[in-house]
């Protein structure tokens, strides 16, 4: 199997956890950075992981990629390729599929406690998780409920309604609002570093670097086992 990786910021690229898992997969990947190389025919890959990044879903003016990508994403879609978005990844799959994206009711920045629901829990790729997971937040624009009815809630949390979704009957398209992959301290440093304008901008929020890095620090094994055990039975789903 071999996967496509479509990233959207220079700096918001496949996150260490990320790396590790497909390493240990033994998978290949072809990484594209949607804002200036060619999107290739997704026939030649097994799944399709969305990245991240600074965009938001209606950005076409100031983000011109973003319209060829959601041709790109809506043929997938129709040819029923398995598809994995994370954040802006996710809410573009979400939006593609008929649902509502908007301001979350707060800028979730930082970790949280995610719970999974009754779908969750039976999900093939989240069954053998917790009923709660910690969760790695970067986003202030979200999936909107109500859902569309061809769509399944699997997580939420107190800063979000909608952390994961997939379709009914079509388990191997997810979309997850958090950056677990991305979790560990080295790349939140990195975010941390090219990012603070955005984070500036939001004048109730209060991040203090040490305290995320630290809780990061705290969090790595969980979050690393948690994150291998998705991974691992996604690509059992999907193969």
């Amino acid at each position: 199997m071999k996967l496509l990786v479509l990233q959207h910021t220079a700096w918001a690229g496949p996150g260490r956890l990320l790396l590790e898992a497909i390493a240990k997969h033994r998978v290949e990947f072809d990484l594209v950075k949607i804002w200036q190389d060619w999107i290739p025919d997704f026939s030649d890959y097994g799944a399709i992981i969305l990245l991240g990044g600074a965009p938001n879903v209606d950005q076409e003016d100031k983000y011109p990629f973003l319209v060829e990508e959601k041709r790109f994403i809506k043929r997938a879609i129709a040819a029923d390729k398995p598809i994995l978005g994370f954040c802006l990844g996710h809410q573009l799959l979400a939006a593609i599929l008929g649902a509502q994206i908007g301001p979350n009711f707060k800028p979730s920045i930082g970790f949280v406690q995610g719970h999974l629901t009754h779908d969750g829990r039976e999900h093939p790729a989240f069954k053998n998780l917790g009923k709660t997971i910690p969760m790695f937040k970067w986003h202030s624009q979200t999936v909107l409920e109500p859902l569309p009815k061809h769509f399944s809630l699997l997580a939420t949390s107190e800063q979000c309604q909608v952390e994961a979704f997939s379709l009914k009957q079509r388990p191997h398209i997810i979309g997850l609002q958090f950056d677990n992959h991305v979790a560990f301290a080295e790349d939140i440093s990195l975010w941390l570093e090219q990012d603070w304008q955005w984070l500036a901008s939001f004048r109730s929020l209060v991040v203090r670097p040490a305290d995320l890095l630290a809780e990061a620090r705290s969090l790595r094994k969980e979050i690393s086992e948690d994150f291998h055990q998705f991974f691992s039975d996604y690509m059992r789903l999907i193969s």
